[in-house]
């Protein structure tokens, strides 16, 4: 793709995402883009939330599951950005105008207390660096329309990610295990997704290995202070304005998602 070419599916992402007019997959309007074309379009949108003021606060991993690799035809996860706008609190309610043809997934969130900026960062370099983890829910949306993507358009459109919701108890990593810890995502009260730890890549730590290598060659390290949502640790479930989610994870405790209503279309 050319420069010309980024800036404009850069530029067609950002415009979906405020009016909702939800595009074409960029696959059909670019066809030969290329997984480096697609991370070059999320890094000039990137650079385009940060001059609007917004803050980094760490990253998302998707692509977890290994069967959806296949089903997209790729052998490892992707990433994507988040920013101080996409997080909220156990139960704050969560506008339905950012909402995104909406879906929602429970996962292990880490924060780090140290930086992870060695290029072949091990397991131990991880455990090292993680100062503590947290129960949350990712909000994922994408711009394109009726979720029709490739891999190129999940990772150009910031590995299809909306916001999130930690929980509010730190649990240090001797106090769960994060590979047998297991989960049920309920929509007020009914449950409509189980899984454990197990299913993000074996293990999530397995997952953050990988985020950290990848982002300390792309001379992007991951930093003290910083959020990593490791992946799903179940199916997603379709969000619908007004519902209220709750995911619990074995030895992590309990999270909630609050979705304001549609008031009038007006403010949609």
């Amino acid at each position: 793709m050319t420069p010309e070419q980024i800036q404009d599916a850069a530029r067609a992402l950002r415009t979906a995402a405020t009016t909702h007019a939800y595009i074409a997959p960029l696959r059909d309007t670019y066809p030969d883009m290329t997984l480096d074309d697609a991370y070059a379009v999320q890094r000039e949108n990137t650079q385009a939330r940060l001059a609007e003021g917004r803050r980094i606060t760490g990253c998302k991993i998707g692509l977890t599951s290994v069967a959806v690799q296949r089903q997209l035809g790729v052998d490892q996860p992707d990433f994507g950005v988040l920013f101080d706008d996409m997080g909220y609190g156990d139960s704050e309610p969560i506008p339905a105008s950012g909402l995104t043809q909406a879906k929602i997934e429970a996962e292990i969130a880490f924060v780090l207390g140290r930086d992870l900026d060695a290029s072949h960062a091990g397991l131990v370099d991880v455990l090292g660096a993680i100062d503590y983890a947290l129960p949350a829910l990712e909000i994922v949306g994408s711009r394109i329309a009726n979720w029709n993507i490739g891999i190129v358009d999940t990772v150009a459109d910031n590995a299809s990610s909306s916001a999130f919701v930690l929980g509010g108890r730190p649990v240090k990593l001797d106090a769960f295990d994060p590979r047998l810890c297991g989960m049920v995502l309920e929509r007020r009260g009914e449950p409509v997704s189980v899984g454990a730890g197990a299913a993000c890549l074996g293990h999530p730590l397995n997952a953050v290995v990988w985020l950290a290598r990848t982002m300390a060659r792309r001379g992007q390290p991951l930093r003290a202070g910083s959020v990593v949502l490791s992946g799903a640790l179940g199916p997603m479930a379709p969000v619908t304005p007004g519902d209220v989610f709750e995911a619990r994870i074995d030895g992590l405790g309990s999270v909630r998602a609050v979705f304001e209503p549609i008031l009038n279309e007006a403010a949609r």
